[in-house]
């Protein structure tokens, strides 16, 4: 870059409200890119940074960010819901007769089955047996919003060996019918069953969907993801999409350049259900953790962070594990590990935990009850694990107050996700009764104690939308409920922007080199049209759009230069 080589900058945006994330902000007006890092924040400071070949842009009072962060955001599932499925979600249809005539019209794909995804119960209900006669001879398969339930047809389940002898894997729920037959309809581990008989997704198709979805996120202003699960386990996990030739294209992407988005990346062995100390030993073994090594990939860029671990399931399907009874059936639920008992299946998730940290590795546990949750901060807890790992709860649901601070101490931290209350909060409500609902995702209490917080979408069970995200962890509304100040658990939106910035950092132990603006740091940032909205007007970053991005110092998204 010849304004590099001449010691300017080689992009300065001018005339903005820079929001560095950094502490004790003052009112800086500028920032200066010179390469991928950042040289100078400050309206003087910029100005003598400006040459001939740098290109300024003029924010006019627009908000300038950190690079947006999801710590929890399955980029391959979200790449081929986004551009690789039959799409049947509520844009598309607003019940299951309209899903079975979409479905009837849609043309297979070149392996002959048609994959859908996107409905959801919570607006249209669960209709066991929907999908059966759809489509006799085609076999079809459609995966929902949670990513935690599946419909297959007769045909689909013919080639998977489906009948009604199939026995419920751990961790996993056949719906049947009266007479004991599956309907179609299969939930958590229960998955795997259908998703093991899919064809390879073609290498090609896999690609174009990748770098569809990365071209969107950064036109969304986001940088950087935390890939929370591929592996030789991807079948028991959303759409299956996530297999290690997901993982391979990755780092094929890095190494050819095409990869403009940091992605640290969770290993998968075992799915929603019965994950076992012996699987994840032989994942550890098998060397998938050195994919990205010596392929001159930059571990900045893309790295192997650690393993993802189900402990549990989701209250929807009564497989959150949780200290009292939930939902009409009044279930416990269970941890989802191997083992015949409570106290095997506790012992049994401290082997796992300890194997993944022995390996210098960082453990991501799936928890969405309040029992899953104390079963697995106790199980970080004893054995005097490495803090430096920086293990997390993902989900999470507290019982007490107290888990918080232990997991403070302890360094261990927390991704949830606001926006996935916010859209089924009132089934959650429901399920869980009034006064667990309210303390769900406790998100003030977690930031007072001195947990390491991040906010995720959790693309694509929600939406990919960071600031629908913000907005949601400021008004704590549902659909029916709208936001209330008397709400404890509410933060600001600077703190949220923090929980998708700063905190996200942490967890990819890449505070450092990102996170914040500042000098030296990585150029990673993000420009809005508009200036960083208060919190009593938070909904207008709804419509707030992002103008540019730039990612390591290279201008990924530019609607200023359309």
């Amino acid at each position: 870059m010849e304004a590099a080589v001449n010691g300017y900058a080689d992009l300065a945006i001018v005339n903005g409200s820079v929001v560095t994330m950094a502490g004790g902000d003052s009112a800086a007006s500028a920032v200066a890119v010179t390469g991928g890092t950042i040289t100078a924040v400050g309206s003087d400071q910029v100005r003598a940074l400006i040459g001939p070949a740098t290109r300024i842009v003029d924010a006019v009072g627009g908000a300038v960010l950190p690079g947006i962060n999801d710590g929890h955001l399955h980029f391959i599932a979200s790449a081929m819901v986004g551009f690789g499925y039959l799409r049947v979600g509520a844009d598309a249809s607003n019940s299951w007769d309209e899903i079975f005539r979409i479905i009837e019209r849609a043309e297979p794909g070149a392996d002959g089955w048609i994959r859908a995804h996107g409905w959801d119960e919570v607006t249209i209900g669960t209709r066991p047996g929907a999908l059966l006669d759809c489509r006799p001879g085609v076999p079809v398969v459609a995966f929902d919003q949670t990513g935690h339930q599946l419909m297959a047809n007769r045909t689909a389940m013919e080639r998977a060996g489906i009948n009604d002898a199939t026995l419920e894997p751990a961790g996993g729920v056949i719906v049947r019918g009266r007479r004991g037959e599956p309907t179609g309809l299969f939930q958590d581990g229960a998955m795997e069953l259908v998703s093991r008989a899919l064809p390879a997704i073609p290498s090609a198709t896999l690609r174009r969907a990748a770098l569809s979805m990365q071209a969107r996120l950064h036109s969304q202003g986001i940088t950087s993801l935390t890939e929370p699960g591929l592996g030789p386990a991807s079948a028991g996990l959303l759409d299956g999409s996530g297999s290690t030739a997901a993982l391979e294209l990755l780092g094929d992407l890095a190494a050819t350049g095409e990869l403009t988005m940091r992605m640290n990346v969770l290993l998968l062995f075992a799915g929603t259900g019965g994950v076992s100390s012996a699987a994840v030993a032989a994942g550890l073994e098998s060397g998938l953790a050195a994919s990205f090594t010596g392929r001159d990939i930059d571990p900045k860029l893309l790295r192997i962070a650690g393993v993802k671990v189900f402990a549990d399931g989701i209250p929807r399907s009564g497989t959150a594990w949780m200290s009292e009874p939930y939902g009409d059936a009044c279930t416990h639920g269970s941890l989802v590990v191997k083992g015949g008992s409570e106290a095997e299946r506790l012992a049994e998730l401290a082997r796992i935990l300890r194997l993944i940290d022995a390996a210098g590795l960082q453990a991501g546990i799936h928890a969405t009850g309040d029992a899953a949750t104390e079963a697995a901060v106790g199980a970080l807890l004893d054995g005097n694990r490495n803090g430096d790992n920086r293990h997390y709860i993902i989900h999470g649901a507290f019982s007490t107050e107290g888990t918080l601070d232990r997991m403070a101490a302890a360094g261990i931290g927390y991704s949830t996700n606001p926006l996935i209350r916010a859209m089924a909060g009132d089934v959650m409500r429901t399920l869980l009764g009034e006064s667990r609902f309210a303390r769900h995702q406790p998100l003030h209490s977690a930031l007072a104690a001195g947990v390491h917080l991040n906010l995720a979408s959790d693309a694509p069970v929600a939406s990919t939308d960071w600031r629908r995200t913000v907005v949601a962890a400021v008004e704590r509304s549902t659909p029916s409920r709208a936001a209330s100040s008397a709400d404890p658990e509410r933060i600001t939106g600077l703190q949220a922007l923090a929980a998708m910035t700063v905190q996200p950092a942490w967890q990819d132990h890449a505070e450092g080199f990102k996170g914040t603006l500042l000098p030296g740091m990585a150029a990673d940032l993000c420009l809005l049209e508009g200036e960083w909205p208060s919190d009593e007007n938070i909904n207008r970053l709804l419509t707030t759009d992002v103008l540019m991005t730039v990612s390591n110092g290279r201008v990924v998204h530019d609607r200023l230069d359309a």
